[in-house]
């Protein structure tokens, strides 16, 4: 997501201990009581960070795994050993950056969006890097150390390099769908930077071939399957039209026709912070999903239930532990509030 501008913190990031509370549950309607209780507390774990993103459960390892973007770093959180660095650089690997000092002139080249695949291994969207990658070595255990090398997935599109992949979801498949907007390009979207004209949405399929699924989403950001994955949610970080697409999954994984699932402008107007940016389906085909306010928890039919508010923009969420926490990447925090329903 383009941020408005995450909190200029020198200091480096910190686990919190113990881990004080923030914000609150609205509800909105009584079909959030199954899924969210009202009074559950949202607590901090780690702050300090300039902007976290992309967050992903490592269920082999029990531990969480998000990207600090400006800082180019993966961090790691578990219970009862608190935050580490886990992998840097995580989506610049080069030295310098064209017009600019080494590494430093570009406020988001980290890696954003994370995911694990059917191996258990770590796939990254990399903006410095401008491609989708995958971490090299064993799938990723409880005593991962792993070094900084990868295999590149998908880099381009018919020869021209990508804006700078943001989000992704891994099919059963084994096929990457992944969303690129510009904001991993210097100053935040330097349209000189770009080979393409357009910020498409793309599908890179288990044997290496791209193919751009549509273009038809003016600022394509977070993304998810539905629990049958014949549906993939889309959501739209632009502030003229924020708003969630729902596009039918085709059996040759191209997409339909899509339709507007939820339209957050009216949320967005009263001024509340964020848009729509990173979300995650839960076992029910409910959308916790990151927008205007904190994380809208959306029915399947498009109903918005509540809001998880931490009182800063949320950019991102992750279900983990065993399915029933939700873990939240606010602004330069790392929170989570636990659920009554459970993650897919």
């Amino acid at each position: 997501m383009s941020v408005a501008r995450a909190k200029s913190l020198e200091a480096d990031p910190r686990a919190v201990s113990p881990a004080r509370t923030t914000g609150r549950i609205e509800r909105l309607d009584a079909q959030l009581d199954p899924l969210v209780d009202s009074n559950a507390k949202i607590e901090v774990l780690t702050e300090g960070h300039l902007w976290v993103e992309g967050p992903v459960w490592v269920r082999n390892g029990g531990y969480l795994l998000f990207s600090d973007i400006p800082r180019n770093s993966v961090y790691k959180w578990k219970d009862g050993e608190g935050l580490s660095l886990f992998l840097r650089p995580s989506g610049y690997t080069g030295d310098k950056r064209k017009g600019g000092k080494a590494g430093n002139d570009v406020d988001e080249l980290g890696s954003n969006g994370l995911a694990i695949d059917g191996q258990g291994r770590l796939v990254l969207c990399q903006h410095g890097d401008r491609c989708i990658a995958r971490l090299d070595g064993p799938p990723l255990a409880a005593d991962s150390k792993p070094e900084a090398k990868f295999t590149k997935v998908a880099d381009r599109w018919e020869g021209k390099r990508f804006n700078s992949p943001n989000d992704l979801a891994i099919h059963a498949s084994g096929a990457v769908y992944f969303t690129d907007p510009p904001y991993g390009l210097m100053k935040g979207g330097d349209m000189r930077e770009k080979d393409l004209d357009f910020n498409g949405v793309y599908r890179a399929a288990p044997d290496g071939k791209v193919t751009l699924v549509t273009r038809e989403m003016t600022k394509p950001n977070g993304l998810a399957f539905s629990p049958d994955q014949k549906t993939l949610y889309i959501g739209q970080s632009d502030s003229e039209a924020p708003l969630w697409r729902a596009f039918p999954v085709n059996d040759d994984g191209s997409l339909g026709k899509p339709r507007v699932f939820f339209d957050a402008t009216a949320l967005a107007k009263p001024g509340r912070p964020g848009s729509p940016d990173g979300f995650k389906v839960d076992r029910g085909g409910n959308l916790f999903a990151t927008g205007p306010g904190g994380v809208l928890v959306i029915t399947p039919q498009g109903k918005l239930l509540g809001t998880i508010m931490t009182g800063d923009i949320v950019a991102n969420c992750a279900f983990g532990d065993d399915g029933g926490t939700l873990y939240m990447c606010s602004n330069h925090m790392i929170c989570r509030v636990k659920l009554k329903t459970r993650g897919w």
